[in-house]
């Protein structure tokens, strides 16, 4: 027998709670904005107890998802939030651009694309899908796809099945959340320039899907490199201003 089995400690009832309704919010099922069902529903939803789903809530709430509002409820905040954000001073203190960023980004998305082709899910090629989906779907609508490009990103950090790098991801995506507005907006003014981050968001997925983890660190590098040039290119290579 492998001495180093050891026992299994089933999950508690909160935890789950906590970890299906951080999920839907990390692959972008709820979205900023949205109103999470009132406890009463969620008890009867998912077969708990009250106490169960406030612990899950309030831990929900510790980690910055969701904010609850008196008389409201509980609602997703934005990925573009940079409130209580950890790295905020240190951003700050240093001066550090967008460009720093996509720096950091080289390292800790194209390992966690590789990752992800090792390990996701059908439902998380599913959500990547979906992603895309919408992403093309707003820009024909004439509207930037901001949320539904952050949101591809974080459904990438999720399937790695790594908790540190979704947290990770979640921290560096709340700083660059206006980068990306502020680059799909220039790149909405140049049908080429979206298209091709369309069509490198397809090349991720697809690698992904045919779980080749050299080509998904590759492609995922092709992507970042793509839009770091365009920003060490213009005159709008600084951080944006955060509001």
């Amino acid at each position: 027998m492998n001495s180093h089995l050891a026992p299994i400690k089933p999950k508690r009832v909160a935890d789950q709670v906590f970890e299906q309704i951080r999920d839907l919010i990390f692959r972008g099922d709820l979205k900023p904005g949205d109103k999470i069902m009132p406890e009463r529903e969620l008890m009867k939803e998912m077969g708990v107890s009250r106490n169960s789903v406030r612990e899950a809530l309030n831990k929900l709430v510790a980690m910055g998802l969701v904010d609850q509002r008196q008389g409201q409820g509980t609602f997703v905040r934005g990925l573009g939030s940079v409130q209580d954000n950890p790295i905020m001073d240190l951003m700050a203190s240093h001066n550090a651009t967008i460009t720093d960023l996509l720096e950091v980004r080289m390292g800790l998305e194209c390992n966690g694309a590789a990752l992800a082709a090792e390990k996701a899910t059908l439902d998380d090629i599913r959500i990547m899908e979906k992603s895309i989906a919408t992403m093309e779907e707003a820009i024909g609508e004439g509207r930037v796809g901001t949320h539904e490009d952050a949101h591809f990103h974080m459904a990438i950090a999720h399937a790695t099945r790594n908790p540190l790098q979704v947290h990770m991801m979640k921290y560096f995506h709340d700083f660059i959340f206006y980068g990306i507005n502020e680059s799909l907006k220039r790149f909405f003014d140049m049908p080429a320039r979206t298209e091709e981050i369309l069509t490198q968001h397809r090349r991720i997925l697809e690698t992904i899907a045919q779980r080749d983890s050299g080509n998904a660190y590759a492609a995922m590098a092709e992507h970042i490199l793509y839009i770091k040039n365009f920003f060490e290119n213009t005159r709008e290579g600084n951080m944006p201003a955060m509001k």
